[in-house]
């Protein structure tokens, strides 16, 4: 029998110890549990850690098997989509911190050794989420439609210009296009910023965008006594922006996976 690593998920800080429920973990990994660690004092003071972990065997989920797996697409989204599962059900606790997908030490108290040596950083990070989740915020350029919004004056010209003429009015409307947008992704940054207590660029990670250039794509963390605003000002701006021929997107709440690192 292949002895047993901890799959560490998040660190949660709560006042009670958190209800695992029914959640599962990737394949292969037992029951989700959690094992207590005290980082030091944070505010507030009630609050208390915890690792959210299930056992692991390290034949399927040690360093030198995980690695050969990688290369294995279709289980590498299972896993990931099993781990953030396991990481949304604790979302509603004051601060939860991710780990990355397949974290995983030979015991709980490696796990938790891992945590202490890195005690102040935590803290941190947790001061910085507590009560706050991520959201995400993409806003595309649909130039067709845009185009459509503008449409130009049908001159009369002679056969022998109007290839230049309509070049020229192409050239034109294009750099109209790109003005405007640049305007657009400016003040729409400034109503974000407005609302969020950090704004971050995000990494390109998601699917390719179609039928016009990707404008802005930014992780916000936003707390939760003002998401009800965040989100009303979010959906009166894209209403307005839609009209105009873009296409904005707001996706969560997540885990602050964007907001970890100073």
């Amino acid at each position: 029998m292949s002895a047993n690593g901890t799959y560490v998920y998040c660190l949660v800080a709560a006042a009670r110890r958190p209800a695992v429920g029914r959640v599962k973990g990737p394949l292969g990994t037992g029951a989700v549990r959690v094992v207590g660690v005290d980082v030091g004092p944070i505010k507030p003071a009630a609050l208390r850690q915890w690792l959210i972990v299930s056992d692991a065997p390290l034949d399927r989920f040690g360093e030198a098997p995980v690695n050969q797996r990688l290369q294995d697409l279709e289980w590498v989204t299972r896993a990931a989509v099993a781990h953030e599962r396991v990481i949304e059900s604790f979302l509603s606790s004051p601060a939860v911190l991710p780990m990355k997908l397949l974290t995983v030490f030979n015991s709980d108290q490696r796990a938790i050794d891992d945590i202490l040596q890195q005690r102040a950083r935590v803290r941190a990070v947790l001061a910085r989420v507590m009560d706050h989740d991520e959201w995400g915020v993409r806003l595309v350029l649909d130039r067709a439609r845009a185009a459509q919004r503008r449409p130009g004056r049908q001159a009369t010209v002679p056969s022998g210009a109007g290839y230049l003429a309509r070049k020229k009015a192409l050239h034109d409307q294009t750099a109209e296009l790109a003005t405007r947008a640049r305007e657009v992704v400016a003040d729409l940054r400034e109503l974000l910023e407005r609302h969020a207590s950090l704004v971050r660029q995000r990494e390109a990670r998601e699917m390719p965008v179609q039928d016009g250039p990707l404008l802005l794509d930014e992780a916000l963390l936003v707390s939760r006594k003002r998401v009800r605003k965040f989100r009303t000002a979010v959906a009166r701006e894209a209403r307005k922006l839609g009209a105009q021929g873009y296409r904005l997107a707001l996706s969560g709440p997540w885990p602050p996976y964007s907001f970890l690192q100073d």
